[in-house]
């Protein structure tokens, strides 16, 4: 699902890896350090790092521009699940590695892994149920 086109893979000038693969090792680490509690729910997500979003993710939200959207959970909130739904398709988290690239180059003030974190945990709070008005009260990042 982290398809990287032949070659080798993007670093900038300092040599820092900037691959679909270190952001997905980056991801995963940052659901290795949740809570025990939390843990569990969250390794049965699936994680995707795609370089941009579809187009029918974007309209979905009701957005133009693939580089302002860095992640996106698409599934059933725990807080929302039955014992009896019929699963479809895998709860996902993506990252959207040219918007968060993109973002990382226009704050200048954070590093690549805590930008990739931050939006990892971000959208792991949707899948626990958390909206956006509700992160947004806890977590002063974007402001």
């Amino acid at each position: 699902m982290c398809a990287i086109p032949s070659g080798r893979p993007p670093r900038d000038a300092a040599g820092a890896d900037h691959s679909a693969e270190y952001f997905l090792t980056v991801a995963r680490r940052a659901v290795d350090g949740f809570p025990a509690a939390f843990r569990p729910a969250a390794q049965e997500v699936r994680i995707i790092v795609a370089e941009q979003a579809e187009p029918e993710m974007l309209n979905d939200l009701g957005m133009a521009d693939p580089l302002d959207l860095t992640g996106l959970y698409e599934g059933i909130p725990v807080t929302e699940k039955s014992t009896w739904d019929i699963v479809e398709q895998p709860d996902t988290v993506w990252l959207f590695r040219a918007a968060i690239l993109h973002e990382w180059r226009d704050r200048g003030d954070v590093a690549l892994d805590d930008l990739i974190t931050h939006v990892t945990v971000h959208e792991f709070a949707h899948h626990f149920g958390w909206s956006d008005a509700a992160i947004a009260e806890i977590d002063p990042w974007w402001e």
